[in-house]
Parts: structure tokens; C-alpha cells; sequence
């Protein structure tokens, strides 16, 4: 299969997507509630209808997996996993940090990722065994290789109030040994700033393969270590991402372990 025809098919998916949200943000006229926290907005409708449709239109016989529709299963071989707007509190509050999030999983292996970001117009790719890109020029991970100089970025469930003790002992953990943490609101991107650099370690647990399929390629193809929090092979249908440069993951694995 041609990896490189679906990406550019992503890609355009993407970009589509990614102008409904633009003509959305600060328009507003009402947003629903899926949980107590999980918001979801006419935005995140249309930008996935849209993705949809044009992913449909050059693969009609592809499956999807996507947030807001589910799952629809046409093909065993082929299903895109997709995100229409990763960051929805985000968007709804007017905040820049919001992304598209689209994946391509061959044969149960995810080979194409695309988190594409409208505000600031950064667009992350990978293709397996390619390597990864930001706006077509290559990105690597970062080398640095203690944690006091680390800077890291988590994120919280959405249910966060039925773990709080737990979650909040790890982010303790990991502020007293770290340069800092940050809370940016999207998974996708998180993953994408760990590729390029931009921090040394992500952490979350609760995440959906929507939230993560594109992202966990990008960082792969980047050189990021992505396991469990106990070391064990990531996959986007478990409850538990770290992702690091490498150099500080048996650190950041000992600062989340709960003794």
C-alpha cells in the first residue's frame, strides 16, 4: 500500500478540518457537555464530518475510528483513527492550543500520524520507518539527559476527581525534580513537543486512541521512548502513556511509581 498517497490524503483531511475549526473559534453559540469535564462543541462535529468525507472520498472502503461518530467498520485491514479537535476546552475558552489529530493503522499497526495545529499552523507527520517531520524539515527528540534540566508536560483526566490523590502525587513528584511542568490541554500536541524537542517527557493516563495514535507515531519516528508507566510496550488502547527522550525515562518511570 502507497503510505505516502495516504498521508497526503490525511493531510488534506487535515487542512479541511482544521479551516472548519478556524471559522468556529470565538463563535460559539453553545457547547455541550459529555462528562462533567468533557466538552464537546458544533466545531468538533463538522471537522469531523468533513475529515471524514474526504477520507472517504479517496478510501470508501476504509474503517474509521473516531471520537465523536465511533467506530464504523468496513475494512479489518485499514482504519483511520481520528481526533477532530484535540484540545476542545481549549478552543471553547479561545486558547490557540487545539489540533487535529488523524492516524492510519494498517493492519493493526498505526503507519501514518498527522496532528496539524490551525492557530499556529505547525503541521507534525510521519510515515513508520521514515523518520518525522514539523512543516517538512526533520525533528528529533531532545538529549538532555537529567531530569533537574527537564522540562515536562502532563495532562489530567477527565475524570481527574475520582484519582485525584494519585494524580496530583505524581505531578509533585515530577515539579520537585524537573525544571518544571507544563499543562498545555492537548495530548496530540504534547506528544508532537516531545518529538520535536520542545520538552523531554509527557505523561497522562485515561487517554483515548484518538487522542494519541497520530502523536505516539510522530514521537516514535522523532526517537521517543513510549511505554506504560511501568516500562511495558504502549499500546492507544491501554490506560497509561509516557513518552521521553529516552534519556530520563527510568527516572520519570521512578517519579510515577507510588510507593
Amino acid at each position: 500500500m502507497d503510505f505516502d498517497h495516504v498521508k497526503r490524503v490525511g493531510i488534506a483531511a487535515a487542512y479541511k478540518g482544521g479551516a472548519v475549526l478556524r471559522s468556529y473559534l470565538g463563535k460559539l453559540t453553545k457547547i455541550d457537555k459529555k462528562g462533567p469535564a468533557d466538552l464537546v462543541t458544533l466545531a468538533d462535529i463538522e471537522s469531523e464530518k468533513i475529515i471524514i468525507k474526504t477520507i472517504g472520498s479517496s478510501f470508501p472502503n476504509h474503517s474509521f475510528l473516531a471520537e465523536e461518530s465511533g467506530p464504523a467498520e468496513n475494512n479489518k485491514e485499514c482504519k483511520w483513527i481520528i481526533d477532530p479537535l484535540d484540545g476542545t476546552t481549549n478552543f471553547a475558552h479561545q486558547i490557540g492550543m487545539f489540533a487535529v489529530s488523524i492516524a492510519f493503522e494498517f493492519r493493526n499497526e498505526i503507519v501514518v500520524g498527522i496532528v496539524y495545529n490551525p492557530e499556529t499552523e505547525e503541521l507534525f507527520t510521519a510515515v513508520k520507518g521514515q523518520g518525522a517531520l514539523l512543516n517538512q524539515t526533520k525533528i528529533k527528540t531532545s538529549a538532555i539527559s537529567e531530569i533537574s534540566e527537564s522540562l515536562l508536560v502532563t495532562g489530567f483526566p477527565y475524570n481527574i476527581r475520582e484519582d485525584i490523590d494519585t494524580i496530583i502525587s505524581r505531578l509533585v513528584n515530577c515539579m520537585k525534580a524537573s525544571q518544571g511542568v507544563r499543562r498545555l490541554g492537548s495530548a496530540a500536541l504534547d506528544l508532537c513537543y516531545v518529538a520535536c524537542g520542545r520538552f523531554e517527557a509527557f505523561w497522562e493516563q485515561n487517554l483515548n486512541p484518538w487522542d494519541t495514535a497520530a502523536g505516539v507515531l510522530i514521537a516514535k519516528e522523532a526517537g521517543v521512548l513510549v511505554t506504560d508507566f511501568e516500562g511495558n510496550t504502549y499500546s492507544i488502547y491501554g490506560n497509561e502513556l509516557l513518552a521521553s527522550n529516552s534519556k530520563i525515562h527510568e527516572k520519570i518511570m521512578a517519579l510515577l511509581e507510588l510507593k
